[in-house]
């Protein structure tokens, strides 16, 4: 029986560092146009306090997410050792487009996937690229689909890529600003008849009736500037208690359709989204197993890396399988969960035996 199997990741990070401390001299407003009553020294330290987040970077000027994501698939396509030739999809996950830096239209034409095919070479045409607007999970999303394009018999090699530059679309009064990150991760995804590494299980839900606009393009909090750009803002409370309730349930439906015993699991790699709130997740999780959270199960990549959206999955997975990660290492059998939750709002979860 075709299976589904991850054959080579990669990731590109960015090079410009972005700490704390380099918002110190930023005018964070309420969402009503006034000043905060704390100092920004305070906002920084609760805001790492709840986030976990020390550090994001930023892409370079000349970079967009497509080129990101060409960089990230370049390495995924080496770490397989695949010919690019012989792919029969790019799925290529993102929100907002390529958004050239100081500029505030988003550019979509042609789709990012076709941009990254090109600058792979690839001469093809039976290689099928197109983007995937999902969310966070979007990249989790692009691996189900390419599993199903497998079993289907109508693929046999994808390449899967989540690439953003949320720096670009991020309001410098909100002090919300502070969790977005840039950066792009990629897996090269295999039909195999190997059951010794495969795709398990996977699920995925839309919540889209009171929780649809918990992440909505937004003015800025300053009343002065152009009402008519728009930056991500999102409802952060709600989202937090949404998903502490949504994101287990996924998981439990993932892992429960994998046949896999809540005991067997030895990594969860959750979207890098809030570290208090992907904590509070696990215990969730694990909880509804009557399970107390084994040590060393949830890698974190948050910390340094802040929050990618759909990059932070991939890339924390690579992070680990190439042992850049203190203490985090995977072994040949390892059963594994990815997870997600975001925009629109999307749930998802793939189990998989590494």
């Amino acid at each position: 029986m075709i299976s589904s199997k991850i054959t080579g990741t990669g990731a590109f990070i960015p090079s410009i560092k972005k700490e704390n401390k380099d918002f110190l001299n930023e005018k964070f407003l309420n969402e009503d146009g006034t000043d905060f009553s704390s100092e920004n020294d305070v906002i920084i330290q609760k805001f790492k306090a709840i986030t976990g987040i020390e550090e994001r970077r930023y892409a370079k000027p000349a970079y967009t997410s497509s080129d990101l994501a060409y960089f990230a698939a370049q390495k995924a396509i080496e770490d397989a050792n695949v010919n690019p030739e012989e792919l029969s999809y790019i799925i290529l996950a993102h929100n907002f487009g390529d958004v050239k830096e100081g500029k505030i239209q988003s550019d979509l034409l042609p789709s990012l996937a076709t941009r990254v095919k090109h600058k792979l070479g690839i001469k093809n045409p039976n290689c099928v690229a197109y983007d995937l607007l999902f969310g966070c999970p979007g990249w989790i999303e692009g691996v189900i689909q390419a599993q199903a394009f497998i079993k289907a018999g109508i693929a046999a090699k994808c390449l899967v890529i989540g690439a953003e530059t949320l720096s670009r679309v991020v309001d410098k009064y909100d002090r919300d600003a502070m969790i977005f990150s840039d950066g792009a991760g990629a897996c090269i995804i295999e039909a195999t008849e190997d059951d010794s590494s495969k795709i398990l299980g996977h699920a995925t839900q839309t919540f889209a009736n009171e929780e649809a606009y918990y992440l909505y393009y937004g003015k800025s909090f300053n009343s002065e500037a152009d009402k008519d750009t728009r930056y991500i803002k999102m409802l952060g409370r709600k989202i937090y208690e949404f998903a502490l309730t949504a994101v287990p349930s996924g998981m439990k439906t993932a892992l429960d359709k994998s046949g896999v015993e809540i005991e067997d699991v030895k990594k969860i790699f959750l979207h890098q989204a809030n570290e208090k709130m992907d904590e509070a997740i696990i215990k969730r999780f694990y909880r509804l197993y009557k399970k107390p959270v084994p040590e060393g199960v949830m890698p974190m990549s948050i910390h340094k890396l802040g929050n990618s959206s759909v990059a932070t999955v991939p890339t924390l997975l690579d992070l680990v399988l190439k042992g850049k990660i203190e203490n985090q290492q995977l072994n040949k059998g390892d059963v594994i969960i990815l997870a997600s939750v975001g925009a629109g709002m999307n749930v998802n979860a793939v189990v998989y035996k590494y």
